[in-house]
């Protein structure tokens, strides 16, 4: 597990930016797991900026989303199909047979899911997977308490978690109560993990990611057992950690092949 430390989300999200640019240069038909919310944003600003710049082509590129809402259509304003184009795909030359992201309206969705498995293992596993990180330590949209070993599935959202995305909808009773999202064990099966964490509110669940017990209670502390897994962090999402001085260190001192 690597610990990056930088001042800002914008500084921090530009080294994930380079990470992902090298991969698709050195592998065309790299497979993205990719995430919604706020925090990567400015990540996917980058990326389409080094698209429209520097000729960052993803003609090639395969995209798996981590989750989506049941019962929201593809068009719904808070859907994170929506999202996904509004905020990357639109402005990148990805062709649309080669974007997947979770059916909320499937009829079947044990049967929905385990395609969805499928689908990875076919296109040979995700070879970087951008991951946020809720407040409670949640993953994907994998709660407290989630089996390490998850896959695809559906899930029940905790209060917490519908109480922060409520401030993407008209009021927290517009945000569903279940989503399908990968699983912890999906996650962890990918080559490369990408975790991003922006401000205070998130420094407990940093530091209890990485400096705590691997445990269900934290799901991201699964990202301990991971043999290439990068906490990628402002200072503010760094605050709490008892080893800060070290990764800082680390960090600065890798030798020039190793830099990002």
């Amino acid at each position: 597990m690597e610990i990056i430390i930088q001042p800002t989300g914008l500084e921090a999200s530009r080294i994930g930016a380079r990470i992902i640019a090298k991969r698709i240069r050195e592998k065309p038909d790299t497979v993205l797991g990719l995430a919604t919310g706020s925090t990567p944003l400015l990540l996917y600003r980058e990326l389409i900026r080094m698209h429209c710049e520097d000729g960052l082509d993803f003609r090639r590129v395969r995209t798996f989303n981590l989750d989506e809402y049941v019962g929201l259509p593809p068009g719904h304003a808070m859907s994170y199909h929506r999202f996904m184009r509004e905020h990357l795909f639109d402005h990148i030359n990805i062709p649309k047979k080669n974007i997947r992201i979770p059916n909320g309206l499937a009829k079947d969705i044990p049967a929905f899911c385990e395609k969805y498995e499928q689908e990875i293992s076919r296109a040979g596993g995700i070879d970087i997977q951008v991951l946020g990180i809720g407040t409670d330590g949640h993953i994907g949209f994998n709660e407290p308490t989630s089996s390490l070993q998850s896959r695809t599935r559906i899930k029940t959202l905790d209060d917490p978690t519908r109480e922060d995305n409520a401030r993407f909808f008209k009021s927290i009773a517009d945000v569903p109560h279940h989503c399908i999202t990968m699983g912890i064990g999906t996650i962890l099966e990918s080559r490369t993990c990408l975790l991003f964490a922006f401000g205070k509110g998130k420094a407990a669940a940093v530091r209890d990611s990485i400096e705590g017990p691997m445990s269900g209670i934290c799901p991201a502390s699964a990202l301990q057992w991971h043999r290439n897994a990068k906490f990628i962090l402002d200072n503010a999402a760094a605050t709490k950690l008892k080893k800060k001085p070290y990764y800082l260190r680390v960090f600065a001192g890798k030798p020039a092949w190793q830099r990002l």
